[in-house]
């Protein structure tokens, strides 16, 4: 038999990030016996945050895949003029594979490495005007049928790779769609946007890419000269010792400053579409 029922209530301090909470006390005298009992109601409060979502792959390791000759891209096919100065005598053994690829290097760095640079601080800041300012300047400085099918056919397939690897949001790829309305995304621009997601220096990001795509070139040598592994190895340590002056280049350039003029590149890269016998694209 319940002779009677008492309620008292008492709000608890509510603090920034707590949510309010109601505690609620009831007595119950049931023959003879006294129950107290104490509820404590959770009321409405702020939304905790959301979790952030982290790439579970370490910065570093994606660092050296996107350097990976093994990236899914088909940089292996395209020997960017090499082939056809081996058809021309220009390079014969390790010294002058050597001595070509510097050179190259250090085109690099003026050109497609300073765009490289100047591409992940743009998609860091969010610089729109920046970026269709290089993505036009990589479209208008490829001055070749094969220089301008590298760049388009690379920046597509790195496009498909980067696609489900979530390493960019939806906004960024959309802008780089907006970018590039007419024609396919230029390789640089693309790299750019994935290097921008990794955190790391720029200096380690061009570095790595540099590294990889001398990695590509010496590939390239042991074929078309062609060369022996330890041959191979001699070339790539030149271009090693080479990298940090040429990733210095690059981010000393600034954007007006870039520029990707080879006169004898460019023959030699016209001369080479119509070359009888080739193992590259380029």
């Amino acid at each position: 038999m319940t002779t009677g029922t008492t309620t008292a209530t008492a709000t608890a301090t509510r603090m920034h990030t707590i949510p309010r909470m109601d505690m609620a006390t009831t007595t119950r005298t049931d023959m003879g016996t006294t129950t107290t009992t104490t509820t404590i109601i959770r009321m409405a409060g702020p939304t905790p945050p959301t979790p952030t979502v982290t790439d579970p792959v370490p910065p570093w390791l994606r660092l050296v895949w996107l350097a990976s000759p093994a990236l899914p891209i088909g940089a292996f096919s395209y020997s960017e003029g090499l082939e056809a100065a081996v058809e021309h005598g220009w390079v014969q053994d390790d010294v002058s594979a050597a001595a070509w690829l510097t050179q190259q290097l250090h085109l690099l760095a003026r050109g497609d490495l300073a765009a490289i640079a100047h591409g992940v601080q743009a998609w860091r800041d969010q610089d729109e005007p920046m970026l269709r300012d290089l993505a036009d300047w990589l479209s208008r400085t490829r001055d070749g049928a094969e220089a301008r099918l590298q760049s388009e056919q690379m920046g597509q397939s790195l496009l498909a790779w980067l696609r489900p690897q979530g390493m960019a949001s939806p906004a960024q790829l959309a802008l780089l769609a907006d970018c590039t309305v007419g024609h396919p995304p230029p390789y640089a621009l693309v790299m750019a946007l994935a290097l921008s997601t990794i955190d790391v220096p720029i200096e380690q990001a061009l570095q790595a890419q540099a590294f990889g795509w001398a990695e590509n070139q010496v590939q390239a040598a042991l074929k078309a000269v062609p060369l022996g592994q330890a041959a191979g190895q001699r070339v790539l340590t030149a271009l090693a010792t080479a990298i940090p002056q040429a990733v210095a280049q690059a981010l000393a350039t600034p954007p007006t400053g870039r520029q990707v003029f080879a006169p004898r590149l460019s023959i030699l890269a016209a001369r080479h579409e119509t070359q009888y016998s080739r193992l590259f694209r380029s």
